[in-house]
């Protein structure tokens, strides 16, 4: 069963068989979006054994890091996750509006918690890696989410709760102790709680599935992880502009 975000039913079993023989206009469209989703991800980040690497050695580059990095990870952690659930029926069940609606509350506030867990480790690793003062880092920090929170500004299609989210993630930012953020997975807190929270599945699913749901997010961060470890020229950024 396939629920709203606030836990009402949307579709029953038998609406979810009655789905798998139904070709609609919008399911072939959701269907060839997904295919060019992937191929678009295949370009951007690369196949397995032809990464693209590039330094991130200045404010720009970090934020674009940032950016495509937590889309990344909200899009393939809560479109994979419902693809998984649905099974067969995952493109058709696009032709309902109130799902469609859902998921697109889903997937903003998803990134929000996506941006907000890859700001706090960067902020980490640019404690670790460079003279800079918290200080410093906090205003970093601050500036980057900022650019990109004026550049999302409010979506037409997020819920009235986005806003609050976003201010959320600014104090978060601004109560990080840089010098204590640890180079591992907790950092990464927000992301697996909020594809759990919001991801409209029916709740007892969500119950069995929690810990292998986060699991699989935590895993979607350990490259990028890595990527920005090998990359990150802390020094350069902190005393770079744009």
């Amino acid at each position: 069963m396939i629920q709203d975000n606030v836990g009402q039913p949307l579709f029953t079993i038998t609406d979810c068989y009655a789905f798998m023989h139904i070709e609609t206009t919008r399911a072939r469209r959701f269907a060839a979006w997904l295919t060019g989703l992937r191929a678009a991800l295949r370009d951007y980040f690369g196949t397995v054994g032809r990464r693209r690497d590039e330094p991130i050695n200045n404010r720009a580059r970090l934020r674009n890091f940032l950016e495509t990095r937590a889309s990344y990870v909200a899009q393939t952690a809560l479109y994979g996750y419902l693809r998984t659930r649905a099974g067969m029926i995952y493109p058709q069940l696009f032709d309902n509006d109130e799902f469609v609606r859902s998921v697109n509350i889903a997937k903003w506030h998803v990134w929000l918690a996506c941006v907000s867990d890859l700001s706090v480790y960067t902020g980490g690793l640019l404690a670790q890696q460079s003279g800079g003062t918290s200080s410093e880092i906090g205003a970093l920090l601050k500036e980057q989410l900022e650019g990109i929170l004026k550049d999302t500004g409010v979506p037409a299609d997020a819920d009235e709760t986005f806003a609050a989210h976003a201010e959320r993630v600014r104090a978060r930012l601004a109560g990080c102790d840089w010098n204590r953020v640890t180079d591992d997975e907790a950092p990464f807190s927000e992301s697996p709680r909020a594809l759990i929270r919001w991801a409209p599945v029916v709740e007892n699913l969500k119950a069995l599935d929690d810990e292998i749901v986060k699991n699989s997010v935590r895993f979607r961060w350990q490259e990028i992880r890595r990527d920005l470890r090998r990359n990150l020229d802390s020094e350069a950024v902190l005393r770079t502009g744009n």
